[in-house]
């Protein structure tokens, strides 16, 4: 997927704990841990500005578009065929 999440990044600057952001969040820590490992397929807008709030960030400190993972993707696809 071309969009990385930055969790941990932000965790880390705000030395802030998974099961601490949970709580703020009001979500479970195993649908943080599917947002950090990459795993999820959407998220919610009240759910993305409740990280955010909790984290004293913008949606662009966690979230991050990358361009050459899509290359990478299609490569793997063209070598396969």
């Amino acid at each position: 997927m071309a969009i990385i999440i930055n969790i941990d990044v932000m965790l880390a600057k705000r030395k802030m704990s998974v099961t601490e952001l949970s709580e703020k969040v009001g979500i479970t820590m195993a649908n943080i841990s599917i947002l950090k490992n990459g795993k999820a397929k959407a998220i919610r807008f009240s759910t993305l500005e409740a990280i955010c709030k909790a984290l004293e960030c913008q949606p662009g400190d966690i979230l991050e578009y990358r361009n050459d993972i899509i290359e990478q993707d299609y490569q793997k696809i063209e070598s396969k065929e």
